[in-house]
């Protein structure tokens, strides 16, 4: 069965840098695309960045171009999201998510398995 478990979150200054991290278990991480999303308080879960399966091609957010890289290791079996130059608005719980299709997918319903989330707190 795979699972998903992400790292890395907590409560960081506005203009400050986080890496989450992301393990997955039960499977090789070189099956799937992989995707992170988040959701702030009383918002929708949104698309934050996903990479392909073999292609690595990447796809990112409006809010998240320029500022996050999501990358990948399949030796270790992770998967990570380097966030630069927080602001308040990057609040919330940040999910990894695999899925089955080949290509870097930004839409939640194209993700097969989904961690329970880490939250990130950016503060002014």
């Amino acid at each position: 069965q795979v699972q998903l478990i992400e790292s890395g979150g907590g409560l960081m200054q506005a203009g400050a840098s986080l890496r989450l991290s992301c393990v997955l278990s039960g499977r090789t991480v070189s099956r799937y695309a992989m995707g992170w999303f988040r959701q702030a308080p009383g918002k929708e879960r949104e698309f934050v960045a996903s990479i392909g399966r073999t292609d690595w091609n990447t796809y990112y957010a409006d809010s998240a171009k320029g500022r996050f890289t999501i990358s990948r290791d399949n030796a270790k079996n992770e998967v990570y999201l380097q966030m630069d130059s927080l602001n308040l608005e990057d609040t919330g719980v940040y999910y990894c998510a695999a899925s089955t299709k080949l290509w870097a997918e930004t839409r939640s319903s194209e993700y097969d398995f989904w961690g329970r989330g880490t939250q990130v707190t950016v503060s002014s």
